[in-house]
């Protein structure tokens, strides 16, 4: 995006997302950002951020010298971020640059929200920023971390951590994962999906970290869950059990549970009650004020289930929800 519409857009008070892209930095995770919050988004009606890069150096060789990045601004850009990403590399031993630490405890300290992918939680813990705070990174190297930054929170069997001011996620498709965690959490879950579907990407996978964990391959891998999610996913307002899937999917309970926790790291219970809730946010979204109605389309039975599921996932009650995405909110 050129300088002069990147300060024409973040004038009209769109929220402004700056990636630090230093040495040896990776460039999927690099991707990640650009798809989830640097594309213009013509299906949804409006761009939702302001995207930029800056890096401290005029010319940056990127990870394993695939390709040099030039031409982006420089660092100064981190000063404008509402968002500020930060560089994640897979040399976690090297220190990162000291103009950068500063760049990101300048941010943190003036209240932008910081944002770490993969290794970038090393680049949080160095600036110090992520004292007493919780944490995820890449399970590879949660040993490492914990050795280097006892004083971080570090859960290492979570695809992402949002604490608030400061998010991470665990590798570098997990970078995906919380991308659209952010865009849900700043426009709601209609928009999250519509995201995610221009993406071909869940807008939300259930599980951690440890469904990726190197383990024994089994004998006979389990089939796919795909065909028997998608049959679920269209008839959740049905009284739908997990004998019912078992049955759909051609298998018993038993066998049905260990797929799940395999393929997913969830129970298909908690699964199905998770598809079910974001049905219930985007009926929600789309301007329906009667939660007895939300709870039966969605197939939560009872606005009083509504509520107390809604407040156990997302922290607040649905009429919080309605207040902060519904039509009226936008």
């Amino acid at each position: 995006m050129a300088k002069e519409s990147s300060h024409a857009a973040h004038a009209t008070g769109v929220h402004r997302v700056v990636v630090i892209v230093d040495e040896n930095s990776n460039p999927f995770e690099l991707g990640c950002a650009t798809e989830v919050f640097g594309l213009r988004r013509p299906e949804i009606g409006r761009d939702l951020y302001d995207f930029r890069l800056c890096s401290p150096e005029p010319r940056t060789l990127m990870r394993d010298g695939f390709f040099t990045l030039t031409g982006v601004a420089d660092l100064e850009a981190a000063d404008a971020a509402d968002t500020l990403i930060v560089p994640n590399r897979p040399d976690i031993e090297v220190p990162r640059r000291p103009a950068v630490l500063d760049a990101v405890r300048r941010a943190h300290a003036r209240g932008a929200r910081l944002v770490g992918f993969c290794s970038g939680a090393f680049t949080l813990a160095e600036a110090g920023v992520l004292d007493g705070r919780r944490a995820t990174a890449h399970w590879q190297w949660a040993d490492s971390f914990r050795a280097r930054f006892p004083s971080v929170q570090l859960e290492a069997d979570v695809l992402f951590v949002d604490d608030g001011d400061i998010l991470t996620a665990a590798g570098s498709a997990a970078a995906l994962d919380l991308g659209l965690h952010v865009v849900r959490r700043d426009y709601g879950a209609e928009v999250a999906n519509s995201v995610s579907r221009r993406l071909v990407f869940a807008a939300h996978r259930d599980g951690g970290q440890r469904q990726f964990v190197e383990r024994p391959m089994p004998d006979l891998p389990d089939e796919s869950l795909a065909p028997v999610l998608a049959w679920a996913q269209e008839r959740l307002d049905s009284p739908l059990t997990v004998s019912g899937l078992a049955a759909r999917a051609a298998v018993s309970p038993a066998t049905l549970h260990r797929r799940f926790q395999a393929q997913l790291g969830t129970t298909p219970l908690a699964w199905l009650t998770g598809e079910r809730l974001a049905l219930a946010c985007r009926l929600i979204e789309r301007g329906e004020s009667r939660f007895e109605v939300v709870a039966r389309r969605s197939g939560l039975g009872t606005a009083a289930n509504l509520r107390t599921l809604m407040r156990r996932a997302t922290g607040i009650t649905p009429s919080a929800y309605k207040r902060r995405f519904g039509p009226e909110a936008n």
